[in-house]
């Protein structure tokens, strides 16, 4: 887990460590519009008013309406949902008896298999000029050429899997874990760890479809980022893992 060649260093991608992790089985995708769509369905759940506030807060925003009042998901049913809280992730996990994954559980299941590499598929961003996650491509934050097929988020499994069967774990959108967030990381072989056991912000991984290397080199397996849990963002979502099949 982690890295000795850190990409961003003050985040606390390095050093590189030994985990023990025991087996845990993770959705194949990023948990979709139309599955929280039948989550707050079923239970009448409110999401959380989110805080951000190192974002410009767009009002009226919410996960049914991305991009305030005006905007619907009836099209995007198919592309993560957005705009949910730490807690609400949790809400929606364990409805599905499930739980939100450890930075160690998602980072491990983010390499699919391979060793110290960038990426869930290698070291080469577009391997034979192909796109293998949704990114910015162009000047960010001026203008997204798209080159990958999407301006914004995409539908949930339109880039390849990586060696584990597991879509978008990088790009897309970013990913919720259970972990506290620290930058300080010992060099000793770890079994099944969990975080500091308190903190103010929250790990999330993976990266999304705003990030560029220029701006937000966070692509990559070791890569993490944080956000306070009562926040919400029109690139965050997560996925659930579970120690069982579901």
């Amino acid at each position: 887990m982690g890295t000795d060649d850190p990409g961003v260093p003050p985040d606390g991608e390095g050093p590189q460590r030994p985990v023990y992790l025991d087996p845990f089985y993770m959705d194949t995708q990023e948990v979709s519009n139309l599955q929280f769509q039948a989550f707050v369905n079923s239970t009448g759940y409110t999401t959380e008013v989110a805080a951000a506030p190192w974002w410009l807060p767009v009002k009226g925003a919410n996960w049914k309406n991305p991009e305030g009042p005006d905007s619907k998901i009836t099209e995007r049913l198919d592309h993560p949902v957005l705009h949910v809280s730490w807690k609400d992730a949790g809400a929606y996990c364990s409805w599905a008896h499930k739980r939100l994954p450890t930075e160690a559980e998602w980072e491990h299941a983010c390499r699919g298999g391979l060793t110290d590499r960038l990426f869930p598929w290698g070291n080469k961003l577009t391997p034979k000029e192909q796109h293998y996650a949704n990114l910015w491509q162009g000047d960010f934050p001026k203008h997204n050429t798209a080159e990958d097929g999407y301006v914004q988020t995409s539908p949930v499994m339109s880039f390849p899997a990586n060696g584990y069967g597991l879509y978008d774990m990088v790009g897309n959108a970013w990913e919720w874990t259970s972990d506290w967030w620290t930058v300080y990381h010992g060099t000793g072989r770890q079994q099944n760890p969990t975080g500091p056991s308190s903190g103010t912000d929250r790990v999330k991984k993976g990266g999304s479809y705003m990030c560029h290397k220029s701006y937000c080199y966070r692509y990559r397996c070791a890569a993490r980022s944080q956000n306070t849990p009562d926040s919400s963002a029109s690139n965050l979502g997560f996925r659930c893992v579970s120690a069982e099949p579901r």
